[in-house]
């Protein structure tokens, strides 16, 4: 396989034909990661012929380095969900980071998950009782789509599936632990940014995500 997508838009019909076996399936649903995994949600639900939501998330990124996420926060069904990865926290306050500014960091993060919860159809979507297939552009540390697992799981989802195009070894095996399954197309030995995996990696709008949830 080769390492590189075209897009979000290809990569999540690529996903759907290994995910057939919920094709039309009752009571599934598929959830884009708000927002770039929206997109290829939004894929793999048209060619399931599944309903679209979507689970906001936000990642908690360290000060200086917010590529790298010491914690996660999900919302869906009325439920925000705090994850944290404690070992890298307490790492990262060793080194010198202020407990204050990460208190700044969960703030600012709140604050955007609760705008979005105003603006974005499909978030509100019952998923008691149903299979999950939760959707990503990538799994780079596993944080968000951790997260994204512990919401759906209090909404009381029967089973979470969770999927992406690309991830890190790492990521995938944390996933693993809290899901039913994770299916990643491309594990390569050296992860790098999710976005070198693409050829176009255009970062969403709000317009955009609204968009593709509403079709």
């Amino acid at each position: 396989m080769g390492t590189f997508f075209e897009d979000r838009t290809e990569a999540g019909e690529r996903l759907a034909a290994l995910l057939t076996q919920f094709r039309e399936r009752p009571e599934t649903v598929v959830l884009g990661l708000a927002r770039g995994g929206i997109p290829v949600a939004a894929a793999v639900a048209k060619a399931l012929h599944l309903p679209l939501g979507t689970v906001l998330v936000r990642k908690l990124g360290i000060p200086g380095h917010e590529e790298t996420a010491y914690g996660a926060l999900a919302w869906v069904g009325g439920r925000t969900v705090r994850l944290i990865n404690k070992p890298l926290l307490d790492r990262v306050l060793e080194h010198g980071v202020r407990p204050e500014w990460l208190d700044d960091v969960e703030r600012r993060e709140r604050t955007e998950l609760l705008r979005r919860v105003e603006v974005y159809p499909g978030a509100e979507l019952d998923v008691a009782g149903k299979t999950v297939l939760l959707v990503d552009d990538g799994l780079a540390t596993g944080a968000t789509m951790r997260a994204a697992v512990e919401a759906v799981r209090e909404g009381g989802a029967a089973a979470v599936v969770a999927a992406a195009p690309v991830g890190s070894i790492d990521a995938e095996a944390s996933v693993e632990r809290v899901c039913d399954a994770v299916l990643c197309l491309h594990l390569p030995g050296k992860f790098r940014a999710v976005g070198s995996f693409y050829r176009h990696f255009e970062q969403l709008t709000d317009d955009d995500a609204i968009s593709l949830l509403k079709q």
